[in-house]
């Protein structure tokens, strides 16, 4: 018994597992040789039942595959109904195509003989489907399934004759499957038996040791490191934890001040650290929101100077009002405001634009009235469109067109910007998307380009997919969009 004891564990599942494994290939092979012999029975008496299940459910396939396709004109189903189709004409060939004395044969024969007109019935319906031709598949379709009805007759009436042949030599199976299945169970109830006994017994033997070892594992779990230590004799696998168990647990003892210690100080550490990051990033976003400078102050002063020369009066004093509210807006809004604030911001500068070019912009803006209230940075929609007007339409001959829509999906704002004019390359896109800009970025929109707009709504909304620049080529126009987070209260979804 000792030298049981003192075995390896890989020993004594071995000697276990071969105990086992002789006694379940034994009674294997006994089971598998009565199974196998009456299965060898049950389907040569009922084969050909079989065969016209199977003939029964291809057929049944390319019906439903060809109305799949005559309802929808699908490729998919079209491939399906072929697949189908290809699979009966194999399993056709099987069939009997001779004269024979038998009735059961003729029948198989004349079966044959209606799937060939059926799949010819078939193949006319599906093209003339194909053609458009509706007159014509209908006509078909009304053939196939008369046919296909008549098939299924045929299939149905000798199945259930051969069936009837085949009952008395399954009847004699049964009783003999029967007796088999009995001696089966007897044979398995025992070998089950003394294996479980047999387990019973070896498994104590390897596992005796593990019970005194998992409660006090599941002391040390509960967070009691003052458990006794786990004393084994055996020299085993389970004896060598056992051992490293007892170690492992002073050595928890002797460390776990010092662990309490790290983790605070970790703690700390982590705080001071998104202190630090909170702060970096407000101080990044005044710095961004600070590069809007006077450039384009001096060219409305001056559109505004040439408009009092040739008018006196009321044009005069609604560009002077426009141009207040501009200014006035962003020396008060430089943080965070409304998206009806940008609209309204909009309107003014597509008014002072106006003047400038001589009313040749067109703007168009279509808003959903129930998101105007989003909280947004501010100075954000108007270097998109002065970028639009700069280097979209400002050149171009024909009518200069501005699109501004604002939708909500789902939750989310979608705010799009769309000029008709030269469009932009792909090249600059990407650039403008990786955060490098151009030369033009830092002359045009009041210093505040592209590449600023992006940043500034990286680091408001904590998003990096916040921006998407489309152009589909040469005088197509560019679409700048923003997809905004939204929550339906006015907040964002930071």
């Amino acid at each position: 018994m000792n030298r049981f004891r003192n075995m390896s564990i890989w020993k004594k599942v071995n000697i276990l597992v071969i105990t086992c494994g002789v006694l379940l290939f034994a009674v294997y092979l006994l089971v598998w040789g009565n199974v196998n012999h009456m299965v060898q029975e049950i389907d040569r008496v009922y084969g050909s039942n079989v065969s016209l299940n199977g003939l029964q459910s291809e057929i049944d396939a390319v019906q439903t595959s060809m109305e799949e396709y005559l309802n929808t004109r699908n490729s998919i189903a079209m491939e399906a109904y072929y697949t189908a189709v290809e699979q009966l004409e194999n399993t056709r060939q099987s069939l009997n195509d001779k004269p024979i004395n038998s009735e059961s044969k003729m029948m198989e024969k004349n079966i044959r003989g209606l799937i060939d007109s059926y799949l010819r019935a078939a193949d006319v319906t599906v093209e003339a489907r194909r053609a458009r031709n509706v007159e014509k598949y209908r006509e078909g379709y009304e053939e196939v399934s008369n046919i296909y009805s008549y098939i299924r007759i045929c299939i149905y009436t000798l199945n259930n004759a051969q069936f009837q042949n085949n009952a008395t030599q399954y009847n004699v199976l049964l009783k003999t499957l029967h007796y088999s299945e009995v001696t089966n169970v007897v044979i398995i109830v025992m070998l089950i038996l003394f294996e479980l006994f047999l387990l019973s017994y070896m498994v104590r033997r390897i596992t005796s040791p593990l019970v005194e070892l998992s409660k006090a594992a599941n002391e040390v779990a509960d967070g009691n490191f003052d458990v006794q230590m786990v004393s084994s004799g055996a020299m085993d696998e389970v004896g060598i934890v056992i051992r490293a168990f007892n170690k492992m647990l002073e050595s928890i003892r002797r460390y776990i001040v010092e662990l309490k210690e790290s983790n605070e100080l970790q703690v700390r550490l982590r705080e001071k650290e998104h202190e630090m990051e909170t702060s970096l990033k407000d101080a990044k976003l005044k710095y961004l929101q600070a590069q809007i400078h006077p450039h384009f102050l001096f060219n409305c002063l001056n559109a505004g100077a040439q408009l009092s020369m040739l008018e006196n009066a009321p044009k005069t004093y609604e560009y002077t009002q426009n141009m207040a509210e501009f200014f006035r807006y962003n020396l008060k809004n430089m943080d965070e405001v409304t998206l009806q604030d940008e609209l309204d911001l909009i309107d003014h500068y597509i008014y002072i634009l106006n003047v400038r070019f001589a009313g040749e912009i067109h703007y168009e803006k279509i808003v959903d009235e129930t998101v105007t209230d989003l909280r947004m940075p501010g100075m954000i929609l108007e270097p998109i469109v002065e970028n639009a007007v700069n280097y979209g339409i400002s050149g171009i001959d024909r009518e200069k067109k501005i699109t501004l829509e604002v939708s909500r999906l789902d939750d989310m704002v979608s705010v799009s910007i769309r000029d008709n004019g030269v469009g932009i390359e792909q090249e600059h896109i990407d650039s403008i998307m990786r955060g490098e800009g151009s030369k033009s970025d830092s002359k045009s929109s009041n210093g505040v380009g592209l590449v600023n707009v992006i940043n500034r709504l990286k680091l408001y909304y904590n998003i990096e997919e916040i921006m998407f620049i489309n152009s589909l080529g040469h005088n197509v126009g560019t679409e700048v969009m923003l997809c905004l987070p939204y929550n339906g209260d006015g907040q964002t979804g930071r």
